[in-house]
């Protein structure tokens, strides 16, 4: 390719976009993806809590999460909202406030009102970029990665509708919180896959008398290392099911890159497969 072409490509694209392989995860099927999805020993996945608050980037962003698939292979927890008008956007909070330069609730605005908002990044600064719908965010992720929908205020029932209109069961997931709303999803497709909460004891139990299929599923065990997470590991590792921790609350917090990269590791080494964080990119950096 000439300077000539090259400068061509730059102008159209912009010199982010150019030269700078995603490292993707591509499924063609949902039962490749539950293949990848299962448990093996030694087993390290990333996931980005909200995309990431990394690098001054906007969390539940697709240029955020597009800057750590720069880095390293990763899935994504992200949190659709309703707008006014039933708009499914990807917003954290209940209102505008910490996460754009709007004001008051996502809800009491429509998708018109709310696209000509910018984002703020973790610092509270304005960046150029917008707020992205769930159907913008669906089809930019289709062979890069996999989207896992938390439970906001968007119904089931509109979630479901929205996979099943793109077929999206190989790279989108849905976080449960318990047996029923599982049951509900794959009520309306058994292709559906899951973020389960089993936290307690008695979650687990539910789980077991419950009848849900083990093999559509990853679990999230909890925010940080403790005893207790052994017998889940056990429990669900025996049956080829992957563990979450998610630091986002926890270790994420801690002072100094080097006391974080060790919880990190150490997450992992007591068991954890899949490690979410507010710090994707960093952590990827501290596995290696």
């Amino acid at each position: 390719m000439n300077k000539l072409s090259i400068l061509f490509l730059l102008c159209c694209f912009g010199w982010k976009s150019y030269g700078q392989d995603l490292h993707r995860l591509d499924f063609q099927t949902a039962e490749q993806m539950y293949s990848y999805f299962e448990y093996a020993p030694g087993k390290k996945i990333i996931s980005g809590h909200r995309g990431t608050m990394e690098n001054g980037l906007p969390e539940n962003s697709i240029p955020a999460m597009e800057a750590v698939l720069r880095n390293t292979t990763a899935i994504f927890e992200v949190d659709p909202r309703l707008t006014k008008d039933s708009v499914i956007v990807m917003v954290h909070d209940e209102t505008l406030d910490r996460t754009t330069n709007g004001t008051g609730k996502v809800s009491d605005y429509t998708w018109a009102e709310l696209k000509k908002l910018r984002l703020k990044n973790h610092q509270g600064e304005v960046t150029e970029f917008r707020i992205n719908t769930l159907e913008e965010m669906i089809s930019w992720a289709k062979g890069k990665t996999i989207l896992n929908l938390d439970k906001k205020d968007v119904p089931l029932a509109a979630i479901a509708s929205v996979i099943e209109a793109h077929d999206a069961y190989s790279w989108v997931w849905v976080t449960v919180h318990n047996v029923a709303q599982a049951q509900f999803y794959l009520d309306r497709n058994p292709k559906h896959y899951f973020s389960m909460h089993i936290r307690t004891s008695e979650a687990l139990d539910a789980f077991k008398t419950s009848g849900l299929p083990y093999n559509r599923m990853i679990v999230y065990i909890g925010p940080e290392i403790k005893e207790s997470n052994q017998d889940m590991y056990a429990h669900f590792n025996e049956r080829g099911v992957m563990c979450m921790i998610s630091t986002a609350s926890s270790y994420d917090k801690l002072e100094g890159v080097e006391m974080r990269a060790d919880k990190y590791r150490k997450v992992f080494s007591d068991g954890a497969s899949i490690l979410e964080s507010d710090l994707p990119i960093e952590v990827s950096k501290a596995v290696q």
